[in-house]
């Protein structure tokens, strides 16, 4: 076999497991797509009723207008790892596995699969969100580059996040116990309903540990134009995350650490 053929052969082997996992999602797009944007539809009705008018923002910014990013980023954040961690687990436990293992798909090729449609996934969740609150509130869009970089950021980081976690668990309930008593609280406590620098010490403090606060105010200041932190720091720092999440993924998959003993 020549070397085009090789890589020809490949990158076909990349785009179809690339795919399927696409495929995998639109096909119960009710339970991966419609379930999450209705949750944020609640959201933004039960905490912007209840809240409007209790929380303040710094920059007088209508509650509803600051609550609609943080909903959108949320969306993003939790359903790019939920996707990733629940496709691979799935095909750990069925055994599924085993048969792509012996593809000449490398572990690059194999984590970047995974991770990019988690990704997608997200970031369609996100987009139906915002499309959704558009009928209730359209808050303005100062700077699309600053709402993508950081969207595609919080999408690629949790995703890969995602694909560890599942790489590392061997049921459902190990993969479920991060994402209901790590994920969740990092997001919900990330400065989604309210704004971060309204907090008394010590809590603003311990907020700035929080690495999922830096992706949801760059993505709100995308909205907004007003950042509580340094978008281009948080920007360079979310792609230094993004690179070593990544490269842990793909080297979890060279050892085969719980997949190939």
């Amino acid at each position: 076999m020549t070397v085009y053929s090789q890589t020809f052969c490949t990158r076909n082997a990349f785009f179809t497991l690339l795919k399927k996992e696409i495929i995998r999602f639109k096909k119960v797009a009710f339970h991966t797509i419609a379930a999450p944007v209705l949750s944020s539809l609640l959201y933004l009705i039960v905490f912007g009723a209840a809240l409007e008018e209790r929380v303040p923002t710094l920059t007088q910014t209508p509650y509803l207008d600051f609550l609609v990013p943080g909903l959108v980023i949320m969306a993003v954040l939790q359903n790019a790892f939920a996707n990733s961690s629940s496709s691979f687990v799935q095909s750990k436990i069925s055994g599924t596995l085993t048969f792509l293992l012996v593809t000449p798909l490398s572990n690059t090729l194999i984590a970047a699969a995974y991770i990019l449609s988690a990704t997608l996934r997200g970031l369609i969740v996100g987009l139906c969100v915002w499309l959704g609150t558009s009928f209730w509130i359209t808050p303005s869009l100062h700077s699309i580059i600053w709402i993508f970089s950081f969207g595609l950021l919080g999408a690629f980081i949790m995703a890969a996040l995602g694909l560890i976690t599942a790489i590392w668990a061997d049921r459902y309930e190990q993969m479920g116990v991060i994402q209901t008593f790590f994920i969740m609280p990092l997001t919900f406590l990330s400065g989604v309903f309210y704004s971060c620098e309204t907090l008394p010490n010590p809590w603003r403090e311990l907020a700035s540990f929080n690495p999922l606060y830096y992706l949801i105010d760059g993505f709100r200041g995308g909205f907004l134009g007003y950042f509580e932190t340094d978008p281009f720091i948080a920007c360079i720092w979310g792609i230094g995350v993004s690179s070593m999440a990544f490269l842990a993924s793909v080297w979890l998959l060279k050892i085969g650490y719980k997949i190939k003993n």
